[in-house]
């Protein structure tokens, strides 16, 4: 393969993802040529993506990495590294899985020569440190604790890493947040809201984040740096739900109701499979400014992100 080819080479990790669902395009567009990685059914390889499944069957990868000849260990206990068709390296990854995921990828990126890795975190390892909800505290310690192990990794080998955090992340009808809404209001006509729900938001789409994903990849001031990504609009918490009313075709029904009312109605929805991550803490939020700062990310990857603005297509079917 030509030299050219080896260096617009890139691995993404977490390829079927929300986030990854846009970034690939952007990245044959861009003209990298992609290995996209995913745990998932993959898809057709073609039009510049080779596509890779993960999985735990072992399996000898493409060159053993010094390390595991050091521990002693062979490929095949090596459970997570799978064989890569054709020669070459490739230098440059992207992770649009959990950051917590990555981990379990290092020996991967070692055995593939990888010189800079673009990593996702989320603004929620500030946002949900003080939660009333252990699970939710327990999130934001392991969101921590990766973006941690991610610079300690890359900083003992000489990798370039850059990490990203995106805000309340939305799109495609499939991310965890607006699409709950939408659900909740089709379902039942109304949305509750815990006292005056004025908390500020910065609702960020998945494209955007592909785009900032993109230009971290490239941008050299950005190696060894960590950004915050917000959303181009700042809005109130109801004003943010509106919206979906309204892309709905709605008329807006906010509810609001007592917290305690939100605790019965969460202990409720958590016996259906789709409520199970809602917690009474959500509604505490509410009045929460969750606003961060992305002028970093504006100067040093120039950064433009659109107005929480739904199309059709950023509608669950």
């Amino acid at each position: 393969m030509a030299d050219t080819d080896i260096k617009n080479r890139v691995g993404v990790l977490g390829a079927t993802s929300l986030v990854g669902a846009c970034l690939l395009p952007l990245m044959t567009a861009a003209g990298w040529q992609v290995r996209a990685f995913s745990r998932q059914a993959v898809g057709r390889s073609g039009d510049g993506i080779e596509w890779r499944r993960l999985d735990s069957a072992p399996s000898i990868p493409l060159k053993e990495p010094l390390a595991m000849r050091r521990r002693g260990q062979t490929a095949a206990t090596k459970s997570r590294l799978i064989p890569l068709a054709g020669e070459g390296s490739i230098s440059f990854w992207v992770c649009v899985a959990p950051i917590w995921v990555l981990p379990d990828y290092f020996d991967l990126l070692d055995a593939q020569g990888v010189r800079r890795v673009v990593v996702l975190s989320s603004t929620s390892r500030f946002t949900k440190k003080d939660s009333t909800d252990p699970e939710e505290q327990a999130i934001a310690l392991r969101l921590a604790d990766a973006e941690a192990r991610v610079r300690e990794w890359a900083e003992s080998r000489g990798v370039e890493w850059v990490i990203l955090r995106p805000t309340l992340l939305y799109g495609l009808g499939r991310d965890k947040n607006i699409t709950e809404i939408t659900r909740f209001i089709r379902r039942f006509g109304f949305f509750p809201v815990f006292g005056k729900a004025n908390g500020l938001r910065q609702p960020i789409h998945a494209a955007d984040v592909a785009g900032a994903c993109l230009a971290a990849l490239q941008a050299s001031c950005a190696a060894n740096r960590a950004y915050n990504i917000s959303g181009g609009e700042t809005l109130a918490y109801r004003n943010m739900v509106a919206r979906v009313f309204s892309a709905l075709g709605r008329r807006p029904r906010l509810l609001t109701v007592p917290l305690w009312a939100f605790r019965l109605a969460v202990a409720m929805l958590r016996r259906l499979p789709r409520y199970r991550q809602w917690s009474t803490s959500m509604a505490e939020r509410m009045n929460q400014d969750l606003v961060f700062d992305h002028s970093e990310a504006t100067r040093d990857l120039s950064f433009k992100p659109r107005g929480f603005v739904l199309l059709a297509e950023d509608l669950p079917t």
